[in-house]
Order: structure tokens, then C-alpha cells, then sequence
């Protein structure tokens, strides 16, 4: 009993952890995992046998896989034709949600994303409409895809690594799909006729003349030595100059002048935080001869490299796993480390009112950034981050165009070797990656910085603990509580109830955290009422992959609040009625197709 207590309590501090993010979820992984070495709960030769697995090693395999589809360009193209031939907004959505759906189902949640959202947002830009309309389903979009195949998502790997151990064999490939696809095809047309009528938008003639709506960006500005505006007021500034900016506060002689006056006198020195948008910034530096404080440089210099054919402005969100995420602008030192030059920051909801170089970087952080062509998608990989803006951008690589039918024909290939069990899935899908490699679709560099390293980290230590919560009859303890809860009801309420408390899990910690943890309790269940495991571990992996409440439940949830203005609150006002439709119409369509 003691063994058990011992995991429930890790079990809660793991999950409080991850809820409060203080910590990163890799580390907060691996500090569960010494501590049960510690205890004795798991034994110190079986501490690391979670790395070794075959669902971790084709989670990173999917991830190279992923990286070489988007260096070809490929995928590419056919973006493109949605927002060509679509007649309206709706059918320009349904578009873009259904073919964000099919690339998600194949290929890695936020790769599928990162592919759609430049044309979402270029999409709404276009049609005059605000992206908040597009972004999130857009996201939910490639949730539900990843309900469809074996490699759609982490979870359903875990789920069909939890099956083998129950004593039967993996799920193949395709047994996803039955349910994932009519939840997914349901999911898309709630989501395409209705859901978008519950998220927040603009009126069509606030949307900014940049290429997406977000909340403009806050830069640093100096005024030199010797500049035409000194002794000028903020006032003369909007009625002589013509310069309309917002200026937040003035650092003078490192003293801060918060929310200045009109009659402010600007003097040389002067630091300006100012929040405009890129193409006024770009005016504003223009007219006024100011200084990009914040990138360190002078005004010949940015008028060099604003003009400059050889550089490109890219708007860029910043992922959960970027050498960014908690590290200052000056702690990088990203113009020498990274060749490139960090013009401003946006951050939604939350007002800066600090140097922005102290200020320390979050996922979903907006950044504006000048960066050379040639290294544009170089850059990007390093950082971990996304590019928002359609100023001629794609995430695939020069020179890789005319392979675009070599990683299709290799991917494919990988999925036929899989589908008909002529090799397992982690094999092909390896085997894949390496002929990616070799033939020069994925670099070797990219080979490691492609692999989200957090997320096998986090994987490999929790694998472990959900075995504990099993070994130790924890699992059967939780099991048998829910079961007395349930009593007498049928199994349909068990399974709604299963699927409810794991869909809740996964909007607060990491999908496949909430997988390892749900399904030794799954198969408990099923063990104590002598009914087919099936069943639940497909409840669980479709509530898994239900992170339609909060931004912090997915990534792509996570990359959209802030090109997309969205708030905490506006995600459930569409992702609630989307559960409880996967709720309601999931469970009789799971019990039907995996009878119990």
C-alpha cells in the first residue's frame, strides 16, 4: 500500500507541475522518474528502459519524416490551390481545416500546422476578415486529424504500446481510422458551419494592412545624437511630423517616464518604447532618423537592411520547444549567435513595459525579425519557430523543389510497408528518415534539431511511471474507486465517463503525459469487469487527442492564440461543444466499431 501511495503523491506533483509550468515538462518528467528510482518503486536497472521503446524511437521517426515532406516543398502546392479554389470563406475553411486534417494524420500535429497557417492568415488578410476566424479551427483541425493513423499523434502510439503489453497484439495502422475519420468528418463540419460563429473577430475595416491581426509590436527606438526631433514634443511629433505611434514609456538617463505627456520633451538619449505595427515601424524609422535600439542598429544600417533585397522581415511564433522559451534577447546574443536581427516583440494579453531586452521569451511570443534570405528556413530550425507572414516565405528549402516526388514516394513507401506488416512501423518509418538523410532531404544537423527533444525526454521518463502505477496495483485502485463510483451503470457510461476524465486531463498537461497515465487505468477497468480492453484504450486515445479547452492542452493550440488575438476564455466557447459532440457521438460510434 505504501508503494501505491508513493505513486499517487509523485502522480499529483507531476500533474501540478505540469499545470503551473514553473518547470519545464521534460525536467518535471525526470525528476518523477529519480524520485521512484530513489524510492525504490522502480529499479534503478529499469530506470531508462522508456527510451529504448519502439513508440518513442517512431515518434522522433515522424518527426524527420515530417521535416523532410516540408524541406521538399511538396506539400506546398496544394495549400495554395485551396485558396485558389475555394468560392467563399467557408469553403475556403473547410478547405484548409480538411486538408490540415489529412497532413496531420500522417505527419506530426504542429509540422501539418505550420504548413497552413501562413495561408490561413494570408487567406483572411485577403478576404478582408480577421484570421481569429481561421487560425483556431485550423488548429482543432489538426487535432482530429491525428486521430486518424497509428502516427497521427504521440498517444495513439502509447495506446497501441499499452495494447501489446494487455497481451494482444499493436493496433495496426489504419484501426484508427474508422473512428478517427467520422469524428474528425463530423468534427469539421461542426466546426466549418458552426463552431466559427463562437470565436471572437474584427470588423473588416480594423483589420491592419499587415499581413496578419495581431496586437501591434512593441520597439525600442533611440534618438541619436543630433536628431532633427530633439526639443520637439510628443504633441509635434503626431501634428508636424505626421508620425502616429503609440508610445508606451521613455527611458531617459535609465529612468523610466511611464505613459508620457503630450508636452514630453524629447531629448537626445531618449529610449522610446513604442508599439506600431512592422510597415509603420519601417515609415516611422523613415521619417524620423530614430535608431533600432533593441537590434543595436544605427539608422544607415536599417534603412541598409529594410531596403535590402538580400533580407527579409519575417513574422515568426515562437514554439513551446525553442532555445528561446524563458532566455532573454541579451542572455542569446542573437544577433552574433544567430545572424540575425531582432526588430520587435509581440506578446498578446499581457502589456511590456520593460527594456525588451530583459524580457524573457514565451511560447506564443510574436517576434519580428530581420533575417538574411538565404538562411531564412535555417534560422527558423534552430529557433524552433514558425513563420507567420506570406512575404514570399515557406517552410520548404531552395534547392529541394525538384525532390518534392522523392519524399512523397519515400513516405508513402513507409506507410505501405507498415499498413500491410511486411515491417513494424518504428522500422519503416526509421528507414525512411535515414534514406531522407542520405539523399539529402533532411541534413544532418537537422536530423537532431528536427527531433523535439523535450518531448522523447518527457516521454521516456513518464513511460515508466504509468508501468509503476501498474506494477505497484495503483491502476487497479483508481480502476476499482471509478468502478464503485459508476456502480451498476452500463458500460456506455463508463466509457463516456473515461473519456471525460481524460479529455479534461489532456486540456491541462501534455496529451501523451495524460495517455501513459489513462490507459493503465483503462486496462484495469477492463480487466475488473471482464470486458474486451479495446474499447477503452480507444477512449482514451481519442480523449487524449481532445484538447479543445485551453490553449496550453496542444501546441497548436499554444501557436495561434497570438497571431490569432485570441484570450484563454475563447477556446472552450468553441472547443466545448466540439468534446461533447466526440463525447456523445465517440462513444456509441467506439462501442459499435470495438465491441465490448
Amino acid at each position: 500500500m505504501m508503494d501505491q501511495i508513493i505513486v499517487f503523491g509523485t502522480i499529483v506533483i507531476t500533474l501540478f507541475l505540469f499545470v503551473k509550468s514553473s518547470l519545464r515538462y521534460d525536467l518535471v518528467a525526470m525528476l518523477s522518474l529519480l524520485f521512484l528510482v530513489l524510492t525504490g518503486i522502480i529499479p534503478a536497472e529499469n530506470a531508462f528502459d522508456g527510451f529504448a521503446h519502439s513508440a518513442i524511437i517512431t515518434v522522433a521517426a515522424v518527426l524527420v519524416v515530417s521535416r523532410g515532406l516540408i524541406n521538399s516543398g511538396a506539400l506546398d502546392d496544394l495549400v495554395i490551390i485551396i485558396n485558389r479554389t475555394s468560392k467563399n470563406n467557408t469553403m475556403r475553411l473547410m478547405g484548409l481545416m480538411f486538408l490540415t486534417a489529412v497532413l496531420s494524420s500522417f505527419m506530426n500535429n504542429v509540422g501539418a500546422l505550420a504548413i497552413v497557417m501562413p495561408i490561413a492568415i494570408k487567406m483572411a488578410k485577403d478576404n478582408k476578415t480577421s484570421s481569429s476566424l481561421f487560425l483556431m479551427p485550423v488548429a482543432f483541425a489538426s487535432l482530429l486529424g491525428g486521430m486518424i493513423t497509428k502516427i497521427g499523434t504521440p498517444p495513439n502510439l502509447i495506446i497501441s504500446m499499452y495494447r501489446e503489453q494487455a497481451g494482444i497484439e499493436e493496433f495496426t495502422f489504419f484501426d484508427f481510422a474508422p473512428v478517427g475519420l467520422a469524428i474528425t468528418f463530423i468534427g469539421l463540419l461542426y466546426i466549418g458551419f458552426l463552431g466559427w460563429r463562437f470565436l471572437p473577430h474584427r470588423n473588416p475595416d480594423e483589420t491592419d494592412e499587415v499581413i496578419f491581426k495581431i496586437e501591434d509590436y512593441l520597439s525600442e527606438l533611440l534618438v541619436p545624437v543630433g536628431n532633427k526631433l530633439i526639443g520637439k514634443t510628443l504633441r509635434e511629433l503626431k501634428t508636424e511630423y505626421k508620425l502616429e505611434f503609440n508610445i508606451l514609456n521613455i527611458i531617459r538617463q535609465k529612468k523610466f517616464i511611464l505613459a508620457p505627456l503630450a508636452h514630453e520633451v524629447l531629448q537626445a538619449g531618449d529610449v522610446l518604447l513604442v508599439k506600431t505595427d512592422p510597415e509603420d515601424l519601417v515609415r516611422i524609422i523613415e521619417k524620423s532618423g530614430f535608431k533600432l535600439e533593441f537590434a543595436h542598429l544605427t539608422h544607415s544600417e536599417t534603412g541598409q537592411l529594410l531596403n535590402s533585397s538580400e533580407f527579409t522581415l519575417v513574422e515568426t511564433v515562437v514554439r513551446e520547444e525553442s532555445v528561446l522559451v524563458g532566455k532573454t534577447a541579451k542572455e542569446l546574443k542573437l544577433r552574433n549567435n544567430y545572424n540575425i536581427n531582432l526588430i520587435a516583440i509581440s506578446r498578446h494579453g499581457e502589456s511590456l513595459y520593460t527594456r525588451l531586452v530583459e524580457v524573457d521569451f514565451k511560447a506564443g511570443d510574436v517576434l519580428l525579425m530581420l533575417i538574411a534570405n538565404s538562411s531564412v528556413s535555417d534560422t527558423l530550425t534552430r529557433l524552433r519557430c514558425l513563420p507567420l507572414a506570406g512575404r514570399g516565405i515557406t517552410l520548404g528549402k531552395v534547392g529541394l523543389s525538384d525532390r518534392k516526388w522523392l519524399a512523397i514516394i519515400l513516405f508513402g513507401a513507409g506507410i505501405i510497408l507498415t499498413t500491410f506488416g511486411v515491417i513494424p512501423v518504428q522500422i519503416s518509418f526509421t528507414l525512411v528518415a535515414l534514406t531522407m538523410v542520405l539523399t539529402g532531404l533532411v541534413t544532418t544537423k537537422e536530423l537532431y534539431e528536427t527531433i523535439e527533444w523535450p518531448i522523447i525526454i518527457m516521454l521516456g521518463a513518464m513511460l515508466p511511471l504509468g508501468e509503476a502505477l501498474q506494477s505497484t496495483g495503483g491502476a487497479d485502485t483508481i480502476a476499482g474507486l471509478m468502478l464503485w463510483m459508476i456502480g451498476v451503470s452500463p458500460p456506455v457510461v463508463l466509457v463516456m465517463i473515461l473519456m471525460t476524465v481524460t479529455m479534461l486531463l489532456t486540456n491541462l498537461i501534455n496529451n501523451s503525459a495524460a495517455a501513459v497515465l489513462m490507459a493503465p487505468i483503462a486496462i484495469s477497468m477492463a480487466n475488473g469487469l471482464g470486458l474486451s480492453v479495446d474499447p477503452l484504450l480507444m477512449v482514451v486515445a481519442i480523449g487524449a487527442s481532445s484538447a479543445f479547452l485551453t490553449p496550453i492542452g496542444h501546441q497548436s493550440n499554444t501557436l495561434i492564440m497570438g497571431p490569432g488575438g485570441y484570450k484563454f476564455g475563447d477556446y472552450w466557447k468553441m472547443g466545448l461543444p466540439l468534446s461533447l459532440i466526440i463525447i456523445f457521438i465517440g462513444t456509441p460510434l467506439i462501442l459499435w466499431i470495438w465491441p465490448i
